[in-house]
């Protein structure tokens, strides 16, 4: 595993964890899309915000 990969999994799981200590049920769902989003490119090594920011027109 690439530390890019280990870093995107600790950084959802610290935001995780953050959403956690507030409540769930307190917590707006649109604060759950970048945990997803880096607990997708920590497993599998692909990082849709990248991918996105690409189509963007960034380099």
């Amino acid at each position: 595993m690439s530390a890019q990969r280990m870093l995107f999994l600790i950084m959802a799981s610290v935001i995780l964890t953050g959403i956690w200590l507030t409540g769930l049920g307190v917590v707006h769902w649109f604060l759950f899309v970048a945990p997803a989003g880096l607990l997708f490119a920590g497993i599998t090594g692909i990082c849709p915000g990248i991918i996105v920011l690409k189509k963007l027109g960034f380099k």
